[in-house]
């Protein structure tokens, strides 16, 4: 079955270019040219990625980003945001409120191809909400002292990532993350104890060939550190090394 991709912009032209190029992709297109429209498309439709214009009537993409990530069945669906602005502003803005990556017009068929493949593909881990009751078992059993099991679980404390899952469960508490937040959470545990860069996790978590700066790294390590610590404002498990980048101490 073909993945649904939810394409919103009020432009006509770009909303049929966008939606031409995305058929001829193989991918299933659902359309829509304003906020309202947008969210009930999304809730009707439950698309595997959205293509989002910031600028909207009736509600602008901001807000319908927000909305989609307090909603359940959309809370973890990819956000590629839109903006005919070049100013870095618009873009940190985005991040802030949940989209996963970012596209300043225009923008070539290939470039929004590449960003939603990849999006797609780090989204495409089996749902397997049935092992969450497990999960919680597991983890509040784990201590201090476990190392990664053979079924490729990444432990840290009371801290359990399940891989192959795509779920994470904090101290017996299952935690929802995006993708990218999902990406970023396990490669700082696979190098626990090691400080990395922001250049280095942004090549080695969004990719060689992304686009961004290294203020989409500051912006995803305040979002984990908002759902993983006790008090983020003094973090124990992410920290900051000043004027180097982050480590994970766990």
């Amino acid at each position: 079955m073909a993945q649904k991709i939810l394409v919103v912009d009020d432009e006509t032209v770009l909303l049929d270019t966008i939606s031409y190029n995305l058929e001829q992709a193989g991918y299933q297109v659902i359309r829509a040219s304003d906020g309202l429209i947008a969210l009930e498309a999304a809730r009707k439709n439950s698309p595997d990625l959205v293509i989002l214009d910031i600028m909207l009537p009736g509600i602008d993409g901001l807000e319908v980003c927000r909305q989609l990530r307090r909603e359940r069945t959309t809370a973890t669906v990819p956000i590629i945001m839109l903006t005919a602005k070049a100013d870095e502003i618009d873009k940190v803005v985005g991040l802030e409120v949940g989209a996963d990556d970012y596209l300043t017009k225009p923008f070539g068929r290939r470039e929004l191809l590449a960003r939603i493949r990849a999006l797609l593909r780090r989204a495409d881990y089996p749902i397997a909400r049935e092992r969450d009751k497990k999960l919680a078992q597991e983890a509040a059993a784990f201590d201090d002292e476990q190392t990664v099991p053979k079924s490729k679980n990444l432990i840290s404390g009371g801290l359990l990532i399940d891989q192959a899952g795509h779920r994470v469960n904090n101290r017996g508490q299952n935690i929802e993350l995006q993708p990218k937040q999902f990406d970023l959470l396990t490669y700082l545990v696979r190098n626990r104890g090691t400080v990395l860069t922001r250049d280095q996790l942004l090549h080695n978590v969004w990719g060689y060939d992304y686009a961004g700066d290294t203020r989409t790294v500051d912006v995803h390590i305040r979002w984990l550190r908002e759902k993983l610590e006790e008090d983020p404002a003094s973090p124990k498990m992410i920290q900051t090394v000043r004027g180097v980048g982050y480590v994970f101490r766990g």
